[in-house]
């Protein structure tokens, strides 16, 4: 893949694309009551968004568990983000007949979005292929990028519903959802935005990168833009030390992977070597610490009311 999912030719570098996926159910609300403003929808109200839910910590640890054990299973590969990474030479261990249900189980946390239900019939139909036809060509799970749906496959197997985190195929667009959230929500989103040179992350937020050729300089500069599609790369961080940060995604090396990346003294990311995708955002994960199970850390969210944040 690219540097964002870091390794592979050309055509898998792309992930969907807008227009083949669903947009997240609260974000397509408040585009319908902008367009209704001007006129350019039906006269039916929107539909108010209820509420998120609290979770426990438990959750949080499965989210943990869960991205720790499928790195495990895919042979503990750890990457250093600072240092060069050779290009691809052949067909990664995405391709491997033993690793299609794994990349499978991926896609089925976003198959409601029409994207993802074409890519499991294609790879399907591969599959079953090269199972009557040893040495047939075709590469299994070589496009489209599915490391947004394994960030998708882990929230939901550890327990946090659609309401709480959109999954998707594309990581535009649960990250819209999530930052729609911390601006109606921002006492019990479960995950926000936090500024890359100002917080440090912990186990179990969210690391985001922007892959395209003019990123975003922050999160707050996604907000104008909500639902249209950009490329992205987020990973599950695991472990935090000084000079460190440890986090683990999907599609890295065509496989699931441990990436350490550089970090100040205070544990916040440094700038990411030329050549890779720019950071842009943390989310931080507040399950297991909202009430009634704990309380949130008080630190400040400036920008999403005067950046666009729905009202």
């Amino acid at each position: 893949m690219a540097p964002g999912d870091k390794a592979g030719p050309a055509k898998r570098n792309a992930e969907p694309m807008p227009i083949a996926f669903r947009l997240p159910h609260r974000l397509a609300s408040w585009m319908g009551a902008a367009l209704l403003l001007t006129g350019c929808a039906a006269q039916a109200p929107a539909p108010t968004l209820a509420p998120p839910i609290a979770y426990p910590d438990s959750t949080r640890q499965r989210v943990l568990r869960i991205a720790v054990e499928e790195w495990r299973e895919w042979g503990g590969i750890v990457v250093e983000d600072a240092q060069p990474r050779p290009a691809s030479t052949g067909p990664g261990q995405e391709s491997s007949l033993t690793n299609f249900p794994r990349v499978l189980a991926y896609w089925r946390a976003v198959e409601g979005e029409a994207g993802a239900r074409a890519a499991i019939d294609r790879n399907r139909n591969r599959y079953t292929t090269i199972l009557a036809h040893p040495g047939a060509p075709g590469e299994l799970w070589g496009e489209p990028a599915w490391s947004a749906a394994f960030i998708s496959f882990v929230m939901r197997n550890a327990g946090v519903d659609q309401r709480e985190f959109p999954s998707s195929a594309a990581h535009a667009f649960y990250i819209d959802g999530m930052l729609a959230d911390a601006a109606a929500f921002p006492a019990q989103a479960p995950f926000l935005p936090r500024d890359i040179g100002a917080y440090a992350p912990q186990p179990g937020d969210l690391v985001c990168a922007d892959r395209s050729r003019r990123p975003l300089a922050g999160w707050q500069d996604r907000l104008p833009e909500r639902g249209e599609f950009r490329p992205m790369h987020c990973d599950i961080v695991v472990s935090v030390a000084p000079g460190v940060v440890e986090a683990i995604g999907g599609n890295i090396a065509d496989a699931v992977t441990l990436s350490r990346f550089p970090a100040d003294a205070s544990g916040r990311l440094l700038p990411r070597p030329a050549g890779h995708p720019a950071w842009f955002a943390v989310f931080e994960n507040r399950l297991g610490r909202l009430p009634p199970f704990g309380q949130p850390a008080a630190l400040p969210m400036a920008g999403l009311g005067s950046r666009g944040a729905p009202s």
